[in-house]
């Protein structure tokens, strides 16, 4: 067996089935071809069972643990341990690991102990030893790094070129300059310029034609200014979650959706503030700018005003005013659509999927979690099956091309 994939069971394993294994394991490991390994929801009495699933050829680990369930000092040696066990690791993370110190001092020992040769990636979500930082952010071939940092504490100096995907739990900042992929978690309540300051860093490095995906996930409310993420056109995706708890935070309307499907044409994955709460923000107007320009976008979830969806269709029709590309007359890929918490009348559902599909002539799933989208998403069925039969017969009755504003009639033209 090259790989184990497992979700763990909150069954407490026997000692006796323990002893048995540390018996059969005195020889040769249990699995001695095992390559990767991954476990989701390791706690308790499971941790120490995790040596018995390794050998010397495990590359890559992966562990979700449970942190309020995970004895302290027993999943401490465990850690140290893998260095050992596995001597070839390229791929580690583990996620959910506790706050203390020991385990701090046990994963810090950890890292310091593995092949720096070879480790192309590492995400520990952990505090490190300034010993561990200083190593760790200095392995040229590392690829991958999750880093956890004290509150407001900014990152120290890094010497990574290979690095090409990096998280950052909690506020800091970074220099490398071939980063494809951030992810960050700011805890900071003083968010007002956060992008800004990304901006400032990243524009200094090459970082603005390499950047592909930037996530930022807080528990704060925030109204972002997102023009500072324009610079970066190559975006494919761009999730920006803050909280929504203590009122809604989101300022995303017709102008920042216009702005960004014009500067960002590649996008697949667009996620704009919390799940959508209320009918405001963007109209019909931007969602059909954002079809129009973002041909790739597959998933989408903005907040918006289901009422502009009830207009008549023509409306569906606000482009440019030139004729259609051959790109454009493909329509827009968006296959899901997340509507949250915005709700949608029974007088209205005809009239919103019949809209909707003019917009995304793709689309086939709507995320929500109650109301009428159910009897929306049917009629979007309907809707569809009813054009690719039409279709058939009336090339032109395609919905990619009735989104575009039709020629002007000559004169002499019947109505």
């Amino acid at each position: 067996m090259r790989e184990l994939s497992v979700h763990a069971t909150p069954v407490i394993l026997s000692s006796a089935m323990y002893s048995v294994l540390q018996l059969c394991a005195i020889n040769e490991p249990s699995f001695p071809n095992l390559k990767t390994l991954n476990l989701w929801l390791v706690a308790g009495e499971l941790i120490r069972f995790i040596p018995f699933l390794l050998s010397s050829r495990t590359t890559a680990i992966s562990i979700i643990f449970v942190e309020d369930d995970l004895p302290t000092t027993a999943f401490a040696s465990v850690i140290t341990a893998l260095p050992t066990r596995c001597p070839d690791l390229e791929v580690l993370a583990l996620h959910h690991l506790p706050k203390d110190p020991i385990i701090v001092a046990a994963v810090s020992e950890m890292l310091l102990a593995t092949n720096r040769n070879i480790l192309k990636s590492v995400w520990v979500e952990s505090l490190l030893t300034a010993g561990a930082r200083e190593v760790i952010y200095k392995i040229p071939s590392l690829c991958g790094l999750m880093v956890v940092i004290e509150k407001d504490t900014l990152l120290p100096p890094m010497i990574l070129p290979n690095l090409t995907k990096i998280m950052v739990n909690s506020c800091g900042s970074f220099r490398e300059r071939h980063l494809e992929s951030v992810t960050l978690n700011p805890e900071s309540e003083q968010l007002g310029d956060f992008l800004e300051a990304f901006e400032g860093v990243a524009l200094v490095t090459s970082t603005q034609n390499t950047l592909s995906e930037f996530r930022v996930f807080t528990l704060c409310p925030w109204s972002p200014d997102y023009s500072s993420l324009l610079p970066f056109a190559h975006l494919t995706v761009l999730v920006v979650e803050s909280s929504c708890d203590d009122g809604c935070f989101s300022n995303v309307d017709d102008d920042v959706i216009t702005n960004l499907a014009r500067t960002m044409p590649k996008l697949k994955t667009l996620q704009l503030g919390d799940i959508p709460c209320q009918s405001s923000g963007v109209t019909v107007k931007g969602l059909v700018v954002l079809s129009n320009h973002c041909l790739d976008l597959s998933t989408l979830r903005v907040h918006f005003q289901v009422a502009s969806l009830t207009a008549p269709p023509a409306i569906s029709g606000m482009a440019s005013g030139s004729a259609p590309t051959n790109l454009q007359r493909r329509g827009c890929a968006l296959r899901e659509l997340d509507v949250g918490e915005i709700g949608v009348s029974d007088e209205s559902v005809l009239m919103v999927a019949l809209t909707l599909v003019r917009i995304f002539p793709r689309i086939d799933h709507i995320e929500y979690p109650y109301g009428n989208w159910g009897k929306v998403m049917e009629a979007v069925r309907l809707s569809r099956e009813t054009i690719d039969h039409s279709c058939k017969e009336h090339p032109l009755l395609r919905p990619e091309v009735t989104l575009m504003t039709p020629p002007p009639r000559s004169c002499t033209q019947e109505p």
